[in-house]
C-alpha cells in the first residue's frame, strides 16, 4: 500500500474490478448487519429510521449512488419512494437481483459511474450515497455537478463518508489506530498495488471537511446538516478500522445533508 496521485480513469479501473472480487465476501460478512431492505448510514449502525436524514421519501424519486446490493434503495421502496440504484460493480448488482427475488422488493438498478449519471436533468427529488461511490472518485467535482444536474430545484443530497479526521490515523481498530501518524491536510490518495501485476487494485480519496463544504457550495448546494454519529454504548461490531475502541473517542463517520438552492 502507498499514497500517491491517481487519475479518475485509474481509480475506476481499480475499484470496479476490486468490488467485483470483494462483493461476495462483503455481502456474506456484512449482509445481516445491513439488512436485506435496511438502511444503515455507517459502521456505527445508525439507521435512516433513527436519523431521518432524507426526510419523507413517500412519493419521491430517489437515486442511490453506489448502491451495492440495493439494501438502502429497497428500504426507500418499502417506505413509498421510487428508489433506483446505480453501482460500478457488476457483481454487486447481481447481489441486488438476488435480494430482489428473496425479498419481493425489486430495485431498478443500472451499472454506471457517479461522474456520468445516465439520467435526465431534474429527474430526482433525492440523491444519496451511504459509504458508496464518492470516496473512490478522483474527479469529485464532476460527480457533485452530476448530482446537481439530476436533482430537481430544492432537491436533497445526502451522503456518508469516512470522517475526514480519520485520515490522520492508521486504519487499525485497536490501540495503534488512536495515534495520529500523518497530516490531516495530506490529500494524497490511498492506493493498493497488485503484487503480481504491479497494477493499481484499490484507490480511496481523501478530502477535508472544508473541501466537502466548498464542493457543495460551488454547485449551489446549501448545507442543511453535518452529522457525526457517536458510537453506540453497547455496539461491539468491528468493521475494518471501525471499532468500539476507536469509536468511543473519535468520530468514524460524517454525514452531509444539503439541498440544491436553485
Amino acid at each position: 500500500m502507498e499514497r500517491r496521485p491517481v487519475s479518475e480513469q485509474e481509480s475506476r479501473r481499480a475499484n470496479g474490478p476490486d468490488w467485483d472480487r470483494y462483493a461476495d465476501e462483503y455481502q456474506a460478512t456484512h449482509g445481516e448487519f445491513l439488512g436485506d431492505a435496511g438502511f444503515v448510514w455507517g459502521p456505527e449502525g445508525h439507521t435512516e429510521d433513527e436519523l431521518r436524514v432524507l426526510g419523507d421519501v413517500d412519493g419521491r424519486d430517489v437515486l442511490e449512488v453506489g448502491s451495492g446490493a440495493g439494501q438502502c434503495s429497497r428500504w426507500v421502496r418499502l417506505h413509498g419512494g421510487r428508489g433506483i440504484g446505480l453501482d460500478l460493480s457488476h457483481r454487486q448488482l447481481q447481489h441486488s437481483l438476488r435480494l430482489d427475488a428473496e425479498t419481493g422488493v425489486a430495485v431498478p438498478s443500472v451499472r454506471g459511474t457517479a461522474t456520468a449519471l445516465p439520467f435526465a436533468a431534474a429527474r430526482f427529488d433525492i440523491v444519496f450515497c451511504s459509504f458508496g461511490a464518492l470516496q473512490f472518485i478522483s474527479d469529485i467535482d464532476v460527480a457533485v455537478a452530476e448530482v446537481a444536474r439530476v436533482l430537481r430545484p430544492g432537491g436533497r443530497f445526502a451522503f456518508s463518508i469516512t470522517h475526514p479526521t480519520r485520515w490522520m490515523f492508521p486504519d487499525d481498530p485497536g490501540e495503534p489506530g488512536l495515534t495520529a501518524t500523518q497530516s490531516y491536510w495530506d490529500r494524497t490518495p490511498y492506493v493498493e498495488i497488485d503484487d503480481a501485476t504491479g497494477v493499481v487494485s484499490y484507490v480511496e480519496h481523501h478530502r477535508t471537511l472544508g473541501d466537502w463544504v466548498r464542493l457543495l457550495a460551488d454547485r449551489e448546494f446549501r448545507l442543511v446538516d453535518l452529522l457525526e454519529p457517536q458510537w453506540p454504548e453497547h455496539h461491539d461490531r468491528v468493521w475494518g478500522g471501525w471499532s468500539r475502541t476507536r469509536g468511543m473517542l473519535t468520530p468514524g463517520t460524517a454525514i452531509f445533508v444539503a439541498e440544491l438552492a436553485r
